[in-house]
């Protein structure tokens, strides 16, 4: 393991966060600020208690998921898209180093920005709700294979998008709205028994159901299938990585 090569890409990716830490930070935190004032506060007050849970702490690992799966496609894709597009990811692909070794630089950083701002979010949210984290450790680990596994789905959709525009569509028209219809909001159990059939289909439904069993100890899937769940797509995504990087494709032409 070539690890000066993988501090090196890590360093470089991590710095950006400083250049940009308005866009990167400041923004995605005070947009979900405004979600607690009027979800949280205003709305809160005048909902029943969900599974035990005020609505207000309910929905604090729906925002944070929200905040971080949207930032992990954002910092994975835009980390390996700008090398693309300034033609520096020839040198990256001539340096002697390894594809586990750039994954390893480009995905850790890009997850380590998502950790980040999760923590950040979760200590904001103090401001404005009282929540509780029965189990911090699950915690921590569903925050980081999230972010992991999305960065890892930003790098790939960074590798595919041959323009601007495909770099924002996917997040825009995919991502957001799946994470919108995903539970972040409210539990799917209070939706009819059609659109919860329906709801199990989408993926956020999984992580967000696994984030906030670490909280409150309730989900609305089985805690074990939602880490599956997260560990199968990220495993999915690392073999699809390795295929790219077998075979050059969108990256040596």
């Amino acid at each position: 393991m070539n690890l000066t090569a993988v501090a090196a890409i890590y360093r470089f990716e991590m710095a950006r966060l400083l250049r940009t830490l308005v866009q990167s930070l400041a923004a995605p935190v005070i947009t979900t600020s405004l979600y607690f004032i009027v979800f949280g506060a205003a709305i809160g007050r005048r909902m029943d208690h969900i599974d035990g849970v005020s609505y207000g702490a309910f929905i604090v690992p729906g925002l944070v998921m929200l905040s971080v799966l949207t930032e992990s496609v954002f910092n994975g894709s835009y980390g390996i898209y700008m090398p693309k597009f300034a033609g520096t990811i020839y040198e990256v692909l001539s340096a002697p180093i390894s594809t586990a070794e750039i994954l390893l630089g480009y995905v850790g950083a890009a997850a380590s920005k998502s950790i980040v701002l999760g923590l950040t979010i979760l200590a904001t949210a103090r401001l404005f709700v009282a929540y509780e984290v029965l189990h911090p450790v699950w915690m921590i680990a569903f925050l980081a294979l999230t972010s992991a596994s999305f960065a890892l789905f930003g790098f790939l959709l960074g590798i595919w998008a041959d323009g601007w525009e495909k770099l924002s569509v996917v997040p825009m028209l995919v991502i957001t709205p799946l994470t919108f219809l995903g539970g972040s909001f409210y539990s799917i159990r209070m939706l009819p028994p059609f659109w919860q059939d329906v709801a199990l289909f989408n993926p956020v439904v999984y992580l967000v159901s696994g984030f906030r069993w670490a909280f409150y100890g309730v989900s609305d899937v089985p805690v074990g299938v939602s880490l599956a769940a997260t560990a199968g797509f990220f495993l999915i995504c690392l073999a699809i990585a390795g295929r790219i990087f077998a075979t050059g494709w969108r990256l040596k032409s």
